[in-house]
């Protein structure tokens, strides 16, 4: 395994003081893309400009230099693999918009991220619908809107696809263990190989295209050789497979690429090395790749505001504060389940003197499960009071997408993208 180079860039370094462990068109772009320019750990300068006018929060702000750069560097990492973007992670028309301008091909979930994909310019030929759980009617749709390509990972989906896509391409989808991810995706997604042979071979005589096989080694994943055993395991099929007169040749690596919250992650190169090595050595044939990053390409991009609503002890004797925001579980925080994504924290209070003590971070609904950290240790600075503002950095996945409609009458997560 080559050596791990981790990110030392201020685009996701941890907070210094205290610890935690309308749709835009496409836009012409110069020979060479703008470089973010970071001034403060996780914060660009265009960013801070944006909160320096004090917007009203909660809110997320997005710097669509980082996406792009983040882009480049994938493309970099991975130069053989094409690049699906998983719109589900932030599907903010000015950022998909972005991502059409540099070429992008995009990961779909549902009908809507199709149409989206497709009114900001997308082509349809450039777009998966990656969702192996699809209603009858939303894959026809698609493949009436010129989508040609569906996972799958049931016989039951299969059928369906034959029925209202006929001649789709169509992949499937293996289950695989998620070993090293801070959000796991296994159990629901996925089939063992045994039953993914018989899927595929089934594809062929329902006239269907079986292109070839996927699976997801877990969001967050922090461990590079990751990808080895799987790409193991979509090697033998594709023996078996050709031994059965099939003729597979894209390999869907998933997501999974990090961005970073507390700790340090390796960098795409790392990943993208590791990767080429491990299909190098697999396959004789150099198999059609694609990847599909959501969190790698949007994650560190976005920086959320929050307003401190309420510091208060259970007991006088209590050494811990809960601190409640007015951003909790319901409004963008949702990944902060079991304390799977513990995002870097800075605060108007950094550096006054005041020192940093224990904190419990809740959300502001009346509910008794909006509580972001509780055993994660965090430290905030004893000076902080209601009306001060947070920022946890890192959020610019999964976080306007996870947002309610209006839990408790609050109103959804504003964001700002520049």
């Amino acid at each position: 395994m080559p050596p791990v180079a981790l990110r030392a860039d201020p685009v996701s370094a941890p907070a210094p003081a205290c610890r935690l462990e309308s749709p835009a068109g496409a836009r012409a772009f110069s020979v060479v893309p703008p470089a973010p320019d970071w001034v403060a750990p996780g914060v660009t300068r265009k960013i801070a400009a944006v909160l320096a006018e004090r917007p009203a929060t909660p809110c997320l702000v997005v710097d669509l230099d980082v996406v792009e750069a983040n882009y480049h560097a994938l493309r970099a990492a991975l130069p053989e693999a094409a690049v699906y973007y998983a719109v589900k992670a932030n599907p903010a028309p000015p950022l998909v918009a972005r991502l059409v301008a540099l070429g992008s091909s995009f990961d779909t979930a549902s009908l809507p991220e199709i149409d989206l994909c497709l009114s900001l310019g997308a082509d349809p030929a450039r777009l998966s619908f990656g969702n192996t759980i699809k209603k009858a009617r939303d894959i026809a749709a698609a493949h009436d809107r010129g989508v040609d390509l569906f996972a799958f990972d049931a016989e039951e989906e299969l059928r369906k696809i034959a029925a209202h896509a006929p001649g789709a391409r169509v992949f499937c989808r293996l289950l695989i263990d998620n070993a090293g991810a801070e959000w796991p995706l296994s159990r629901k997604f996925g089939c063992s190989p045994a039953m993914a042979r018989d899927l595929m071979r089934l594809a062929d005589r329902l006239g269907l295209r079986p292109v070839g096989l996927s699976f997801h080694v877990g969001s967050q994943q922090t461990d590079p050789a990751q990808w080895d055993p799987a790409l193991e395991a979509v090697a033998r099929l594709f023996a078996d497979l050709r031994a059965d007169g099939l003729a597979p040749t894209l390999v869907n690596l998933g997501g999974g690429l990090p961005t970073r919250y507390g700790r340090p992650v390796p960098e795409a190169a790392v990943y993208g090395a590791r990767i080429r090595d491990t299909v190098a050595r697999l396959f004789d044939t150099a198999p059609d790749l694609i990847v599909e990053p959501g969190r790698g390409l949007v994650g560190n991009a976005g920086v959320l505001e929050t307003e401190v609503v309420l510091v208060a002890r259970k007991d006088a004797a209590e050494t811990r504060r809960w601190v409640y925001l007015d951003a909790g579980r319901f409004n963008g925080l949702a990944e902060t389940e079991g304390e799977a994504i513990r995002y870097p924290i800075a605060t108007d209070r950094d550096g006054d003197g005041a020192g940093c003590g224990p904190v419990v971070l809740a959300g502001p609904t009346c509910d008794s499960v909006d509580v972001l950290y509780d055993r994660a240790d965090v430290h905030l600075p004893l000076s902080l009071a209601a009306g001060d503002r947070l920022r946890l950095l890192s959020t610019g996945a999964y976080t306007t997408t996870y947002a309610s409609v209006g839990f408790n009458g609050f109103a959804p997560l504003e964001a700002h993208y520049v």
